[in-house]
This record gives structure tokens, sequence and C-alpha cells, in this order.
């Protein structure tokens, strides 16, 4: 991998080096969980692997790391590749709809997990799969002007009345900082052991504590 010299004059060498050797499950490859794969191999994580069933949508590059030439192609693909451009890292990319019946075998040797879905059916298999192998678990999610990321002890399915709708309103900005919060989220809680739970609105800019 190219250097992370900023990082690690800012987290030290150390934990750069627990950073690298953790391995890190991303469920989605949309607006949160493409974001955040990019955002977490060029902060150094070494060990990355991504979820996703769908392909590249013209309607996607507002908002996620996509260009148009990768218009088609599977976000799980197009995203390694996109990774191994930016920083050199080969990281797992599985082309797959996670279900109850293959849940096991996708989320199978990650040490941590980041469900970035927008589905509740697999949003609910992976939490259930995180709470019967004891996997630390982070959902990040988004509504509007909105967003929530929560460890999986506190975190509640929502129900499927927004599954899988493709007109919604989605503000870039919200999803950068989303992404922001849940990266380091996830970071403090890898070299802390401390687990926060977030929201964060973006028309006041206001992070909060989850309540």
């Amino acid at each position: 991998m190219t250097s992370t010299y900023h990082e690690e004059l800012y987290r030290t060498s150390q934990a750069m080096a627990r950073l690298r050797d953790t391995r890190v499950t991303v469920c989605g490859a949309g607006a949160l969980g493409a974001n955040l794969v990019e955002s977490l191999a060029r902060t150094g994580f070494a060990r990355l692997k991504v979820i996703d069933r769908d392909r590249v949508e013209e309607r996607n590059l507002s908002t996620q790391p996509y260009q148009m030439d990768d218009v088609g192609g599977h976000k799980a693909l197009v995203l390694s590749h996109l990774v191994y451009r930016a920083v050199g890292l080969e990281m797992e990319a599985a082309r797959a709809e996670l279900n109850g019946r293959n849940v096991a075998k996708l989320l199978a040797g990650g040490d941590w997990l980041v469900d970035c879905f927008d589905n509740s059916a697999a949003r609910a298999a992976v939490s259930a799969y995180a709470r019967s192998t004891g996997t630390p678990c982070l959902h990040s999610g988004l509504a509007n002007g909105y967003a929530e990321v929560m460890w999986d002890e506190v975190y509640r399915v929502p129900g499927p009345a927004q599954d899988d709708v493709c007109d919604y309103p989605l503000a870039r900005n919200l999803v950068t900082l989303a992404v922001a919060v849940t990266a380091e989220t996830l970071i403090t809680a890898i070299l802390t052991g401390e687990r926060r739970n977030q929201t964060v609105t973006l028309a006041d800019l206001d992070i909060q504590p989850y309540q």
C-alpha cells in the first residue's frame, strides 16, 4: 500500500499497525458503503471486504465514488478496482445478495462488521449474525437530512417501507459527514474499545450522542 504518512503522525505507528491487521467487512457499496470503504482504505486498513449485489447506475454518481465509465458494472468489483488504483490495496469483493441462507458464509472471517445496506432484510440478517457470533457490528444509515451510526447492542432494524427506493432526497454533504462519523466511530472502537452511538443532522451540522 502507499504511505499513510499523515495518518501515522496523527494516530501513532502502533495504532496504524493495529488498523492494518484488523479485518473489516463492509456490507453495502452504495452511498455510505462505497465512500466508507474508500475512506478506510486511505486511512490504512489493509484487510477489507465489501459485499453488494447491485450495479452502478448513473443516478449513483452524485453521492457515490464511481465514475461515468463504471455505469453498468458490479459495485463491489468496481469499488475494489477503485481502491486498488487509489492506494494499491487488493481487497475482497463479493458480488452477492446477502440473506439468511448465505450470511454466515459471506461474513465469516471479519473481525468487525459495518452494515451500510439499504434494505431491512439484509440489515436483519447482518444483525442476527453479529449477535449469534459475538462479532462487533456498527450500523450506519441515512434518511433525508438525518443519519444514525449505532452499534448492534442498541440497533433496531427499520421497517421495510423505504426498502430499495431509488428516488429519494439525499445530499452528498450528509453522505460524506455520515461516512466520516462512521469511520471515526469504528476506528475509536478498534483502538480504545469505546463504542459511541451517534446521530447526525445536516441542516444544523449537528452531531449528538444517540439517546
